[in-house]
């Protein structure tokens, strides 16, 4: 009788005593999540039972959602496939798999952990799924290390398989804290038959002497219990040739060098290129930094920007893209400055005319000298010449340096365009470009002017291009070299050719590897221009 007169003062008046139960029938109200709705619904409390049938409403109401669906129930949804496209499945609500998908997008997009604790994100992901707690920074933290140290074991077991031989590719540079850093990179093919990268190693190093960068890169390759080594692309570094001296001793101790490593070194095709076009810059300074400075000065300040681009309205230029300055690191930035302010010549004109301190702004001095500029009409015109020259060398840049596409079966044909180009403008009557020309003409002839400097597997990768085998190497070391040279460098490749076969014919390397080391190397000769991205 006491809990009868309880939910009577509770507003319940509907009550029934039948045979020592309560028949209770209300309107009942019930807190879901944040929600409340109300429902006519029938309970019989027991006695002596607690909030039983309660429970039991609160498990099975189809407006609660968190209630317990059937876990078989599956769900038809789109998911996304690795090539970007999308697939219909049938799907069902997993904790666990919401844990690591939830891990892997702080991984993927580089966020910082905390970002699961903002209450944005949070109303986004119960919009999404109810049932899914979002977990911590510091349980997510713990998710994405628990996926590193899978992926690793995973990755590892496939490095050390029977058979599999990797190419590196490694670089190393000083950050503006004055602290060196180095980064290598495994190539490898798959059993599916596809090209994969991983990065395996990203360390401090102590300095850039050679024995302390070689017993780092050995330090890393066992750990990952690596022994098979096709090749090393590093940077024309004097340094490296000590690095691979080093590498090239250890791998043949563990008897998991080709031809004893005679071929391991790979110079990087992109630092090369960039070598070569600087030479050329420091000759043509002058009408480079008149336009630099006047790009530096606009972009320095919001209220200039915007008068710039007035002036880009009332000249009527159709080109949306903005402003770029460069670095003084990558002469392509250079390019790309260049490029993008010619489209803007008029605009500056007009500029100079509308803002009276941009004049004075050169009249000041910087360590004592006079700034260069505002551009003349001359500067713009060799701007336009040095733009359209340049624009082969950035094209090679680009291609050297792609990472999702193979580049060393392209590399020979870049060499010989950039030499036939070279030879072609160096006799021009154009005073600009000859007088550049003859600097960079310089610099290709130490690394490339000599074929005994090229590591001859770039060759040997064109011949195994079923299109051209033999016959255009041929074509092109007659073009580019003398007879006698030409001769000496088809000898040496058709004999690599050989020993290579013989190599792989005895029977000591797997099946699958037969193969797949020249393919893997395919990607490798110019990777390491990748690394050098961070140096920005």
């Amino acid at each position: 009788m006491v809990l009868i007169t309880i939910l009577t003062n509770l507003g319940l008046k509907n009550l029934d005593l039948c045979n020592g139960n309560i028949v209770v029938k209300f309107r009942l109200s019930l807190a879901h999540s944040s929600e409340f709705h109300l429902h006519l619904h029938t309970f019989k409390l027991f006695r002596r039972v607690g909030t039983s049938s309660l429970w039991g409403h609160f498990k099975k109401c189809k407006k609660n959602p968190h209630r317990l669906a059937d876990k078989k129930k599956k769900v038809l949804s789109f998911h996304r496939t690795i090539d970007g496209g999308s697939n219909l499945l049938a799907a069902t609500f997993n904790k666990v798999r919401c844990r690591n998908a939830l891990a892997k997008f702080v991984m993927k997009d580089e966020q910082a952990f905390r970002v699961v604790e903002g209450e944005g994100f949070k109303d986004f992901i119960n919009e999404l799924q109810p049932k899914f707690v979002v977990p911590g920074r510091i349980t997510i933290s713990r998710d994405t290390f628990n996926i590193f140290v899978k992926e690793r074991a995973k990755l590892k077991e496939i490095l050390t398989t029977d058979g599999q031989r990797v190419c590196l590719t490694t670089d190393c540079w000083t950050a503006r804290t004055q602290i060196s850093y180095m980064c290598i990179i495994a190539h490898y093919i798959d059993a599916e038959w596809k090209l994969q990268k991983r990065i395996i190693n990203f360390c401090q190093v102590a300095n850039h002497k050679g024995d302390t960068i070689g017993k780092l890169i050995e330090l890393c390759l066992l750990e990952w219990g690596i022994e098979k080594v096709f090749t090393v692309t590093m940077d024309n570094a004097s340094t490296n040739d000590v690095v691979a001296g080093f590498v090239r001793r250890r791998i043949n101790a563990w008897k998991g060098a080709v031809l004893g490593g005679e071929y391991l070194h790979v110079r990087c095709g992109a630092h090369i290129v960039n070598l070569i076009v600087h030479d050329g810059l420091t000759k043509l300074h002058d009408f480079i930094a008149a336009i630099q400075n006047s790009v530096r000065y606009i972009r320095s300040s919001p209220p200039r920007l915007l008068k710039f681009k007035a002036c880009v309205e009332k000249e009527r230029i159709e080109y949306k893209g903005g402003l770029i300055l460069d670095v003084v690191t990558r002469w392509n930035s250079t390019y790309m400055m260049l490029e993008v302010a010619l489209k803007f010549e008029k605009a500056f004109a007009r500029y100079e005319e509308e803002d009276d301190k941009f004049v004075r702004y050169f009249m000041e001095k910087e360590n004592g000298k006079k700034m260069i500029g505002p551009p003349t009409s001359n500067d713009w015109e060799c701007a336009s010449i040095f733009v359209k020259f340049l624009a082969t060398f950035y094209e090679v840049t680009l291609k050297f340096s792609g990472t999702l596409q193979v580049t060393s079966n392209n590399f020979y044909h870049e060499i010989c365009e950039i030499h036939s180009q070279l030879v072609e403008l160096a006799d021009v009557n154009d005073p600009l470009l000859s007088k550049m020309v003859v600097s960079m003409k310089e610099k290709y002839d130490k690394y490339w002017g000599n074929a005994d400097n090229i590591n001859p597997l770039l060759f040997l990768v064109v011949v195994l291009d079923p299109r051209y085998k033999m016959k255009y190497p041929r074509y092109c070391f007659d073009s580019v070299y003398d007879s006698e040279s030409a001769t000496r460098i088809i000898v040496k490749v058709e004999g690599i050719l050989q020993r290579l076969f013989i190599c792989y014919a005895d029977g000591k390397e797997g099946a699958h590897n037969k193969v797949s080391d020249l393919m893997i190397f395919v990607l490798c000769c110019a990777e390491s221009a990748e690394n050098k991205v961070l140096h920005i």
